[in-house]
């Protein structure tokens, strides 16, 4: 299992969003995987642990007479490892409560200083704390899953992993899953091949709770994904965008033009489109279950899940839906997450306010005016862009509310679970934060 590090370019778009590329076909080739797993020394380190590791092999790439489903059956319970992994000798493990304020501050300063950034080193990831809260503590979560690392002299937390549980369904069959995120490890510790060891040792606990897959991204190729994944970009305030380096003026273009071309309306133009709230939990619980029915890999979401994740949470999640003014119903539901990036070059900017879309259902809005409108309400909350993958519908309205293809890929895995095919990106229905 490994880290969910979105890819570096996610944090950074590729300048005009008017030059979209049409090259999305998200087939990925035997070739190409192969061939960026050669070019990368760093990479080829980490293999020799992902080869040890029951996940899809690149050498079984295209080999049909495989069997769908779990790699590895689970072992009886009492065979599982029951000490932790050995660190190095100055470090110790530690579980992480993130309820305590001074443990949560502590895990908030690890990431803000040392997790993912763009290869230009322009933004880092800056994760709220109250974000961090959510993401950390769905029904159900195992505080043992939330590991850290510190010096045991100075009591320092220098590395950070951890896991979630979470109802995943592959085609007709629900498996109950970790999702693994935030592997973090301090900066100045990066050659004493921590990750490997945090990896395992999240593996241990998530065992010991008698679960044995996992779903993870990252921004590196590894053994071997189930899908890749773009991000997409939709200015929101683009003379901030263009001012801190995150895009780029287009050719021929000039600030006044790029600023009335990403301009929104100031109202919403769906009757009926309003905040979700409490009473709305069993419509919108049924509306996401039907949508996401329709692809490969989704979450299995019960309503305490629904709860959980999509209630608006301020600076956290916002969540909108479509109440018919006629006959009251709850027809359509969009949501986006608030993960901002710390700036770090800019002197006139500290903060990037970056919207994430979330899940998004159309039944009677068509999904163009549905995310229209999910654009002029993050304007209005003052975010300077908004970022999609590619994934489920959204290919439906990326081009046509002017969002540009970021430069980098978000790699799908399912650790000890084996997909025949390498899915497209429309193929899967789950988004990790």
């Amino acid at each position: 299992m490994a880290d969910n590090n979105a890819p570096t370019a996610d944090l950074v778009s590729s300048g005009d969003n008017n030059n979209v590329s049409s090259d999305n076909e998200n087939e990925v080739s035997i070739d190409a995987l192969a061939k960026k797993v050669q070019e990368s020394l760093s990479l080829a380190k980490r293999h020799k642990f992902w080869e040890t590791q029951p996940v899809g092999q690149f050498k079984d790439l295209g080999n049909s007479s495989l069997p769908e489903g779990p790699i590895e059956q689970p072992i009886p319970l009492s065979e599982v490892k029951q000490e932790p992994y050995n660190l190095p000798t100055p470090y110790e493990w530690i579980t992480c409560d993130i309820d305590s304020e001074e443990v949560c501050n502590e895990v908030y300063n690890l990431l803000t200083n040392n997790y993912v950034e763009d290869d230009e080193n322009m933004f880092r990831f800056n994760y709220s704390k109250e974000f961090l809260c959510w993401a950390l503590r769905p029904p159900g979560y195992f505080r043992s899953w939330h590991i850290g690392v510190r010096v045991k002299t100075s009591k320092k937390l220098v590395a950070f992993i951890t896991g979630i549980p979470a109802k995943i369904r592959v085609r007709d069959t629900v498996v109950l899953m970790a999702e693994v995120n935030f592997l973090c490890v301090h900066k100045k510790l990066r050659s004493k091949r921590l990750a490997p060891v945090m990896i395992k040792e999240v593996t241990r606990r998530i065992h010991l709770e008698n679960i044995w897959q996992a779903a993870y991204t990252a921004g590196v190729v590894l053994p071997t994904p189930i899908t890749t994944c773009q991000y997409w970009h939709r200015s929101l305030n683009p003379k901030k965008l263009i001012d801190v380096g995150f895009s780029r003026l287009g050719a021929r273009m000039t600030m006044s033009r790029t600023i009335k071309l990403y301009k929104l309306p100031d109202q919403t133009s769906t009757p009926g489109f309003r905040k979700m709230e409490r009473h709305d939990l069993p419509a919108v619980t049924r509306l996401l279950r039907n949508y996401l029915k329709q692809f490969v890999v989704a979450p299995d979401f019960d309503e305490n899940d629904v709860e959980h994740w999509m209630l608006p949470q301020e600076n956290v999640v916002d969540s909108y839906l479509v109440e018919s003014p006629d006959t009251h119903e709850i027809t359509d539901f969009c949501s986006f997450y608030t993960l901002p990036s710390s700036i770090l070059g800019s002197q006139n900017y500290t903060t990037l306010k970056a919207a994430y879309s979330y899940y998004s259902v159309s039944t009677k809005t068509p999904l163009l005016q549905l995310m229209n409108d999910a654009l002029v309400v993050a304007k209005k909350k003052d975010f300077d862009v908004f970022n999609a993958l590619d994934v489920m519908q959204n290919e439906i309205f990326l081009k046509e509310l002017k969002f540009g293809p970021g430069d980098g890929k978000l790699h799908y895995y399912l650790y000890n679970y084996r997909l025949k095919h390498v899915l497209r990106a429309s193929e899967l229905g789950l988004v990790l934060l």
